[in-house]
């Protein structure tokens, strides 16, 4: 239902940004960008246009007030606020996080493992608020007090790593949401922070052995890691050492460790190429080493067992393959196969135990987990594996996946379960004896009954003839007349899989007669480094028609019909709905674009942009390509806006975003207004957060019920 139909007073009309007609010149191709100018946020126009724009959605929306607020309450009722994670075994301590009712954000804690009725390998079961021995390593509350002048403020805390020794914590904060932050380092005996603070450090910190000794890696002015630097804790940030710096503007770079304790890891990787360089954890100031020097095209990650390197790559494998080879001297030539290369099977990843190899593996869309046991006596990395076992996958489509596992010597496994149906399952799995230990499920309060819903697999038909998976789920009673109405949602891009798992946010339209779907297109990596491949570059309009064949499968089935029918996506995602609107406009009565990319050739030509250079394997660089340029400008949603009526639309913006400039969705709405004069766009710009909305869990699930609120109202359920 149209929110110009609430009311008798006249609403006013959206803000209009004046036009500032810049021409743009790539490949004798002239472009005329009238908002253009929005870029500049020095410019104080632009952020009255941002405030006038939420201020005109808050008008527009505001007879869905009274569903927003009946909304945010049945999220929070389902919710147990005072709760925590199952803790995990790492040395004499038990690591968990908890949180509690009325506050943001986490808290992060930790018991000794031995204690009044507690054993190494069962959890202790902790009641959510504060036992006599627990001792909290980082209260994110506290710390947003200390941190934030307004309560409601953006606070991200990130990088948190417990020294070896488990006397430090590290951890690193963003009070903006430009994902910049904050390193320090906090005594756990004391329980005070040291005096010094690293500024401007990114993702990544790594400890040596030595409890003292810290790496962690710096953004350039693109915002991309690109040096590695060592702290000595207790010395001035001045004076730390620049370990590595990455000059090719194609790589990131990002430190780890292995496992067992023996290397940090070093690696520096571009969209589809990789470099790990390794120190041992031992002798922190000794020079990186290099483990396979970087090939174009060449992937590759690792594991060390025993003197042995366990690597994860591309090498020859399309869908990845695990070799091993002496760490000593891992050229190529002394290679062993593990795993083969499997044309069905993509190997996402590998964890490494001391007498267990895993793999977490997709085949046919689903994501599932595979161990096999290594020899009594020792491994023999001359030779392949043995096939070993799959953990059970109870529900198609489901997907499972690793937890934290940081023990080297763990006899069980962490794993999670869930489907479209299943709430978030904790498991502890024997590694030996393949039974796994149910230790926690996520619940919902208010009577979930998972038998009501049904989920399924679905195939539509791309105009190529390719077959797209889509997985689907209502409650059970709901018609397939086209009565009902839908929600599809898609991303499909960066090899990214949108796996179907459980959300009790959803329920709030799944119990409203919904049927929800993910349309798993090309661009993600759901069966396979070739169905990333067929999205991506020169492939990237198979992205769009399939989410567009996803959209008429569900209409032809009766799932749903057009005029009750929502798309929803962010980010890459968000370009996936833009370029869908001006394929199918007739095909959607409404869409939600959070933070989209739908500005892409513009910001792909402009390489001085946070983010551009790497993006260039994934999208191609237009301004170095003529065929790259023609095909984008084919489907960037802001050069293809027709005159034609277009969907109810809802777009979001982060003014700190530092992966999708605001300008993008701000200048898109005006051109979409500009083209269809009667349709109705809102835009809804966060203007003291970045690319992942609010921060703390009561300001998230606040903004999930505007989303939601606008997606029943447009399918006439708003009243």
């Amino acid at each position: 239902m149209a929110s110009s139909d609430h009311g008798s007073a006249p609403e006013p009309g959206p803000p209009v940004a004046p036009r500032r007609p810049q021409v743009l010149d790539a490949h004798g191709d002239r472009r005329v960008d009238d908002w253009f100018w929005l870029r500049d946020r020095d410019d104080p126009e632009v952020l009255s246009l941002l405030q006038a724009e939420n201020v005109f959605t808050e008008a527009r929306t505001a007879h869905l007030a009274g569903l927003r607020e009946a909304l945010f309450t049945e999220i929070r009722a389902r919710i147990v606020e005072t709760d925590l994670s199952v803790p995990v075994a790492k040395g004499p301590w038990w690591y968990y996080e908890r949180t509690v009712e009325g506050s943001e954000y986490v808290i992060h804690c930790r018991l000794p493992v031995q204690g009044p009725g507690r054993d190494t390998t069962t959890p202790p079961v902790v009641t959510g608020r504060e036992s006599p021995d627990e001792q909290v390593l980082l209260d994110e509350n506290r710390l947003s007090e200390d941190l934030l002048a307004d309560k409601r403020g953006y606070l991200d805390v990130a990088n948190l790593a417990v020294s070896p020794g488990h006397s430090r914590l590290a951890y690193a904060t963003d009070t903006t949401g430009d994902e910049r932050f904050t390193l320090r380092v906090r005594d756990l005996v004391t329980g005070q922070d040291l005096a010094e603070a690293i500024e401007a450090t990114s993702y990544g910190v790594a400890w040596a052995n030595d409890d003292t000794t810290l790496f962690y890696t710096r953004p350039d002015g693109a915002n991309r890691p690109y040096q590695l630097w060592r702290h000595r804790v207790g010395s001035a940030p001045d004076d730390d050492a620049l370990v590595l710096e990455e000059p090719d503007e194609r790589f990131h770079l990002g430190v780890g460790r292995t496992k067992d304790g023996e290397y940090v890891v070093v690696e520096m990787h571009s969209r589809i190429t990789s470099e790990v360089r390794v120190v041992p954890a031992d002798r922190p100031e000794a020079v990186p080493r290099t483990v396979q020097p970087r090939s174009q095209g060449i992937e590759y990650g690792l594991e060390h067992h025993g003197g042995t390197f366990i690597l994860l790559t591309n090498d020859e494998a399309e869908n990845f393959r695990v070799v091993a080879t002496p760490a000593v001297n891992p050229a190529r030539h002394t290679w062993s196969e593990l795993i083969p290369h499997r044309s069905d099977v993509r190997i996402d990843g590998v964890e490494v135990f001391a007498g267990h190899v895993v793999t977490y593996e997709r085949r046919e869309g689903i994501a599932r987990i595979r161990v096999i046991a290594l020899p009594e006596d020792g491994p023999r990395w001359d030779r392949e594996l043995p096939e070993g076992y799959l953990v059970p996958c109870p529900e198609i489509p489901s997907s499972s996946w690793g937890g934290p596992n940081p023990e080297f010597t763990s006899k069980a496994l962490r794993y999670e379960y869930s489907s479209l149906v299943t709430p978030r399952s904790v498991y502890d799995l024997d590694l030996d004896s393949g039974v796994g230990v149910l230790r926690k499920r996520q619940q919902v309060l208010g009577g979930y009954e998972p038998q009501r819903y049904a989920t399924e697999r679905q195939w539509a038909v791309a105009p190529d003839g390719t077959q797209v998976p889509m997985s689907v789920v209502s409650r059970r009673d709901v018609p397939h007349d086209g009565t009902a109405p839908c929600l599809l949602y898609g991303y499909g891009a960066y090899e990214h899989s949108i796996d179907p798992v459980f959300s009790s946010l959803r329920l709030s339209l799944l119990d409203r007669g919904f049927v929800f779907a993910i349309a798993h297109v090309r661009g993600g990596g759901e069966l396979g480094r070739r169905w990333y491949e067929e999205g991506k570059l020169l492939s990237k309009p198979n992205t769009f028609t399939d989410f567009v064949a996803c959209a008429r499968k569900l209409v032809e089935d009766r799932w749903t019909a057009s005029d009750r029918l929502v798309a929803r996506g962010g980010s890459a995602g968000g370009l996936l709905i833009g370029a869908a609107a001006n394929q199918a406009p007739e095909l959607f009565c409404a869409m939600v674009a959070e933070v989209p990319f739908v500005d892409c050739l513009n910001t792909m030509l402009d390489d001085t942009l946070p983010l551009t250079v790497i993006e260039w394997e994934e999208w191609g660089n237009p301004a170095a390509d003529p065929e790259v340029y023609r095909v984008m400008k084919s489907y960037t949603p802001y050069e293809n806006v027709r005159s034609t009526r277009y969907p109810y639309l809802l777009v979001t913006a982060g003014l700190e975003d530092p992966r999708v400039g605001y300008w993008e969705p701000a200048k898109w709405v005006q051109k979409l207004r500009a083209a269809d004069p009667g349709g109705r766009v809102l835009l809804k710009a966060e203007l003291g957060s970045g690319h992942a909305g609010p921060s703390g869990r009561y300001e998230a699930w606040q903004d999930e019920a505007f989303v939601l609120a606008f997606v029943l109202d447009a399918v006439g359920l708003g009243a």
